[in-house]
């Protein structure tokens, strides 16, 4: 059984938070209780064992609410999530050396703040994208002047990884099979997005739904048409991330191809957000689901857990747990913060935990040292009321932004 404990909010903060670990520091618990106070939460606040401090909401949350939305929560890298595709390889048929496949992913992925010198992007991919993103570019002009090249560079960076945490990697499963995975989100654009309307709700009034504990939980009120166009401009940003994992899959595989054996892609594919707001129905009600750093895990719903550099991932499948509105953690969870990480490894270190995995070693990386982060196993030990493992990944090589 996995850890539950609550923070019984109700009678000094406001609603019940349901947390997922004994593993919680306090500035993140300093996060939940204020959350907590939000009148229009529904039910309760659940929180993931990746559980960490977050920009705006606690990562590892899971946030229902009547009638409003904090964009803070949802934050700026929209949609971001992960792609994993399951190939017909097998281990021993992979080249001993991997660096020729990581150069090789590497001159065709764009990382960090590369982008495309051309778009790459089918014509049937960006017409819908470019049509409603006119709808909200109308309306919020402003928009347009916070990213450079505007209108090339939200094309131009489809299919592009991005940096941070960001990554690509070719995983082994416990059948010996090779899979492609990745994690990306919505890119510049998506940032754009998410800081405007953020700092759009704080300069708005936050008298319906009474006191907000704090600038960075302001919100959006159903029915107000700021409400309408982040909701409208959110789903867009959502529907860009979910494109830009699929375009650069197929770049990953198009860059692969001609270094290995003949292979198929198999059916098991899956593609997941895991920072983003939809609506639906918990506990009888109709709400608006927040997940910051969560996948959703509907009953038989398969979702992808990575672990970090060097550590395991794995393929899993949703319980549909209602205390967790159907949810579950969407990684390791950082364990500190990437100025510590600096501060407290060295590229020695990196090199030591990065063992035997074609990546980079360098100290441009030293803050997405597994160290930095939770351990996976202990994370996954913490909710097997909410998914069940489908598959245990072992990363051979990482592309890092």
């Amino acid at each position: 059984m996995g850890i539950q404990k609550i923070l019984n909010a109700k009678a000094e903060y406001g609603v019940p938070v349901k947390i997922y670990t004994n593993d919680v520091d306090e500035e993140s618990m300093t996060q939940l209780r204020k959350m907590a106070q939000l009148q229009f939460i529904h039910s309760h606040i659940a929180v993931m064992p990746d559980v960490h401090l977050g920009k705006g909401a606690t990562v590892g949350s899971v946030i229902p609410t009547k009638n409003a939305i904090i964009p803070a929560a949802v934050g700026v890298d929209i949609g971001c999530g992960m792609n994993a595709m399951r190939l017909s390889l097998k281990a021993e048929q992979l080249p001993d050396n991997l660096s020729a496949l990581r150069n090789a992913i590497e001159r065709k992925v764009p990382v960090g703040f590369e982008m495309h010198k051309q778009i790459k992007a089918k014509a049937s991919t960006l017409a819908p994208l470019d049509k409603r993103l006119k709808l909200i570019t109308d309306k919020h002009p402003a928009l347009k002047r916070m990213l450079r090249h505007f209108d090339s560079t939200w094309q131009k960076q489809i299919g592009t990884l991005g940096g941070g945490n960001h990554f690509i990697e070719l995983c082994l499963d416990e059948n010996d099979d090779v899979w492609v995975m990745l994690h990306s989100g919505s890119r510049g654009l998506g940032n754009v997005i998410g800081t405007y309307f953020i700092e759009r709700a704080k300069k708005e009034a936050q008298n319906r739904f009474g006191h907000v504990p704090d600038k960075d939980l302001s919100y959006f009120a159903e029915g107000s048409n700021s409400f309408e166009d982040y909701f409208e401009a959110v789903e867009w940003a959502q529907e860009y991330a979910y494109e830009n994992r699929r375009e650069m899959m197929r770049l990953i595989l198009e860059a692969i191809r001609p270094l290995l054996p003949s292979f198929q892609m198999t059916k098991e594919a899956i593609n997941c957000h895991h920072n983003y707001v939809q609506k639906e129905l918990h506990f009888g009600e109709e709400v608006f689901v927040t997940r910051k750093g969560a996948i959703r895990a509907g009953t038989d719903e398969y979702g992808i857990i990575p672990g970090s550099m060097g550590a395991k991932s794995f393929i899993v499948k949703g319980k549909g747990n209602p205390d967790s509105f159907c949810s579950c953690s969407h990684g390791a969870g950082r364990r500190m913060s990437r100025s510590k990480a600096k501060n407290l490894f060295s590229q020695q270190d990196l090199i030591a935990q990065t063992q035997g995995i074609e990546c980079r070693k360098d100290k441009g990386v030293v803050d997405e040292i597994p160290s930095a982060y939770k351990d996976i196993d202990e994370v996954m030990a913490n909710q097997t009321d909410l998914i069940e493992v489908v598959h245990t990944l072992k990363q051979v090589m990482c592309v890092k932004g």
